[in-house]
């Protein structure tokens, strides 16, 4: 139930739709980046929509611009004081955060936990890919965990437990230093 009251209070708290999708990209992973052309390509949206929340964010100093090849590239300024308050507030939204804590609290000797697929992209798609890399992992535990989580967030939870090729593109949510 706090999920839901969550995606209501941000949905009424941020209601530019675009905007909120340019949080998800660029706060969902520091390391995201991307050009106007590009987000309007990924979100399906004209540039002038597009142009006018990275204007206001870049204004507001949530997110850097830099120039590369005639492009004018956006990122999340992590220099921020807001930067971790925002990135965990878009991590609640997505409810990345509950899903490594359950992990974590049941699952087995857990290695590493990361973020594969679109929201690794920081693309708000509904689907949410997680590897769970481990010894001893309880895999039924896991994928009942998971269908909680779909129904509570009303997103697609998909797990995997081996790297793939496809998984060129990932976000460490979590890692055991004592097993590396």
């Amino acid at each position: 139930m706090l999920l839901n009251l969550n995606y209501t209070m941000l949905d009424s708290l941020i209601t530019s739709k675009t905007r909120l999708k340019l949080l998800i990209k660029f706060f969902v992973s520091a390391s995201n980046q991307s050009h106007l052309r590009g987000l309007a390509d990924e979100f399906q949206e004209s540039t002038n929509a597009i142009r006018k929340e990275l204007n206001q964010l870049s204004e507001a100093g949530y997110l850097e611009k830099s120039t590369e090849k005639n492009k004018i590239l956006y990122r999340a300024n992590t220099k921020h004081s807001l930067f971790a308050p925002l990135q965990k507030l878009i991590h609640t939204y997505l409810g990345i955060d509950e899903i490594v804590d359950n992990i974590l609290q049941q699952a087995g000797d857990i290695q590493e936990v990361s973020l594969v697929g679109d929201y690794a992209e920081g693309v708000d798609s509904g689907k949410i890919d997680v590897l769970v890399l481990g010894e001893n992992i309880n895999q039924a535990y896991l994928l009942l965990l998971a269908d909680k989580v779909e129904k509570k967030l009303g997103k697609q939870v998909n797990l995997s437990f081996q790297k793939t090729i496809e998984e060129q593109r990932y976000i460490i949510l979590y890692t055991n230093h004592s097993t590396i």
